[in-house]
């Protein structure tokens, strides 16, 4: 048996929170492309041109990303991990130190938060038809992508716009483009904290890891607490 179809145990009343905030931020997303006009937002179903390279996600994402994996039939957990094991190699060689559970915040900030842009590797959670595998249960940075991050107050977080669109959604009305973005990741900020505080005792809003890394990783047998006890100044940031 694949030891993903097993999971340690986990606070699921913030998993369950944490869903329900992706949901409102899908939301926002769709009613911005309801309304634009026909044809000038790339963004649609079988569109995987972000679904490329590597980018950070947060433990909390992690963990319900192996949920939707385990999901996933027997077959399909094992061509996606095929996918997965090629990276870590190449991984370690960059960052020789990155070890089991392949927790990316030992390492130096800046080696990692700006992975190089020219990477067109597949997710290896892109199916068929470049289709999401566990799209339910992806991470919130690829419910973002594609769209401007602009809070109600005009506080820009991301401007990256995806390049194949043939419109501009800076021109969608702020009523429906401006969304409570500070708000919103300060409540995915506290989910984390309250997650890993149950989980390994130390809250945090910082521990981080790659989709292929968080598939390749044992979870079920990680000594969480001893894992965050390694990382010093965790239990401090905010």
């Amino acid at each position: 048996m694949n030891k993903l179809n097993k999971s340690p145990i986990i606070p699921q009343p913030t998993i369950a929170a944490y869903r329900a905030l992706l949901a409102e931020i899908d939301a926002w997303f769709e009613n911005c492309l309801a309304s634009a006009p026909v044809g000038t937002l790339a963004c649609r179903k079988g569109c995987s041109a972000c679904c490329r390279g590597l980018f950070d996600i947060t433990l909390l994402d992690a963990f319900l990303l192996r949920e939707g994996f385990a999901q996933l039939p027997a077959d399909t957990q094992q061509q996606v991990l095929a996918r997965c094991r090629p990276r870590l190699p190449e991984l370690q060689q960059r960052w020789p130190q990155l070890q089991p559970p392949y927790l990316l915040n030992a390492l130096a900030d800046d080696s990692w938060t700006e992975m190089p842009e020219d990477d067109a590797t597949p997710c290896p959670l892109l199916g068929e038809a470049g289709l999401c595998l566990i799209y339910a249960f992806r991470p919130m940075t690829c419910r973002l992508h594609g769209l401007p991050n602009i809070d109600l107050s005009g506080e820009d977080f991301s401007t990256d716009l995806c390049t194949l669109h043939s419109g501009d959604p800076l021109v969608l009305p702020d009523r429906v483009l401006r969304w409570p973005f500070r708000e919103a990741f300060t409540r995915e900020f506290e989910l984390l904290r309250d997650f890993t505080r149950q989980l390994a005792g130390t809250p945090t809003s910082e521990m981080d890891t790659f989709i292929p890394l968080a598939l390749l990783a044992d979870y079920q047998t990680v000594d969480w607490r001893g894992i965050f006890s390694q990382h010093s100044g965790l239990s401090t940031q905010n």
